[in-house]
């Protein structure tokens, strides 16, 4: 059994632009740069989200894409922000030009969630809980 050693979990993403990916997780959202760290198959650039790392990973090769979409394919679909500002964040995301997979919308009472994609495709969700 694990012993959780902080009460979150971090995430590694390889991303086919790492501008695009920094502009987004770090410019348009706001995740904190933390620093960048060569690892063995590319180069890890680590933005922090409360106690979460968020990894976005520059591959030396950039691997084939997966099939996009929550449906699409088995294995890790999306990842979830739980924040307190969703409709602001969603008029700024729309501002921006950002791409909807689903828009703003209560899915059980006091429960709110979004989900956009980011420059690879991935789904990103966002939650708001009142």
């Amino acid at each position: 059994m694990m012993k959780a050693a902080k009460d979150s979990l971090d995430l590694g993403i390889l991303v086919s632009d790492i501008k695009a990916s920094l502009n987004f997780y770090q410019n348009i959202l706001g995740l904190e740069f933390v620093g960048i760290t060569p690892v063995w198959f590319g180069t890890m650039h680590r933005l922090r989200f409360g106690a979460s790392d968020f990894k976005l990973i520059e591959p030396k090769t950039v691997p084939p894409r997966g099939a996009v979409g929550l449906e699409k394919q088995l294995g890790f679909r999306y990842v979830t922000f739980v924040i307190r500002n969703l409709s602001e964040l969603c008029a700024e995301l729309r501002g921006k030009g950002i791409e909807f997979a689903v828009p703003e919308a209560e899915v059980r009472p006091g429960v709110r969630i979004a989900m956009v994609k980011d420059p690879d495709g991935n789904i990103v969700e966002f939650v708001e809980r009142s």
